[in-house]
């Protein structure tokens, strides 16, 4: 049971007695899958609070990109944190290591690639669940995906459930007794199903951004992984992606 009386200042500042639980935090990456996030939690009556990460990632026009969606869905609050992981390196998004292109789509899945992040999620959920602490959110969103994705790890079913537990165990919040969900809606989608779903609750697929590797204008390579997924979903969905 919800114990409003242990809410946080800023919330009852703003907010008076109102449900905290209609206040949401969505990581917002400028992709489809958190584009499609945020256009989930506005439709359940969420008021938004996006939370975009500059880790000092390779493909960092994504970051226009989130910018260009949090204005389009007019949201509460959107907060840009810096936090430089190309100082720790490891991967191909924050280090000088060659982007993998033209993977065959068969084999995209079958082990964790070069692109993958050490721990961006675990980091990524566990700065939205301080900001949701902060504000008095409940509810966290992340566009995780376990069916049309890369093999990451922190993607998987089995990574939210047991985040959730640990942080509703390691929280004020949590532990006296309105601790967080964490909302992963997509993660049994297919990327078509995900695209299908975000047009029909308004999302412009137009202002977002995918590639790993853009090139000069800033334009989609086409031939990493993330494009490849991209190109995948709007083709089994029977429609034309609005980006070049």
């Amino acid at each position: 049971m919800t114990n409003i009386n242990n809410s946080p200042p800023e919330f009852f500042a703003k907010n008076g007695r109102k449900n905290r639980q209609k206040r949401a935090v969505i990581l917002l990456s400028g992709g489809i899958d958190s584009s499609t996030c945020l256009a989930i939690a506005r439709e359940r009556g969420f008021e938004l609070y996006a939370l975009t990460v500059d880790y000092n990632q390779r493909h960092r026009v994504e970051l226009e990109a989130a910018k260009r969606i949090a204005k389009t869905f007019n949201v509460a609050r959107h907060e840009v944190i810096e936090l430089n992981l190309r100082q720790f390196g490891g991967s191909a998004l924050t280090a000088d290591i060659d982007v993998p292109k033209n993977v065959d789509q068969s084999d995209i899945g079958d082990e964790i690639p070069i692109t993958y992040v050490p721990s961006r999620n675990i980091i990524m959920l566990t700065l939205a669940v301080s900001w949701a602490e902060t504000v008095g959110a409940q509810h966290i969103f992340i566009g995780v995906n376990a069916v049309d994705y890369s093999g990451y790890p922190d993607c998987r079913p089995e990574f939210i459930t047991a985040f959730q537990l640990a942080v509703n165990r390691g929280t004020k919040a949590g532990v006296e007794g309105y601790g967080f969900n964490i909302e992963a809606p997509l993660i049994k989608l297919n990327k078509a199903e995900i695209i299908r779903l975000g047009i029909d609750l308004g999302v412009d697929f137009s202002l977002t951004h995918s590639c790993y590797d853009p090139v000069v204008g800033r334009t989609a390579c086409g031939q990493c992984e993330s494009c490849l997924l991209r190109r995948k979903g709007f083709s089994d969905a029977g429609l034309v992606d609005p980006i070049r």
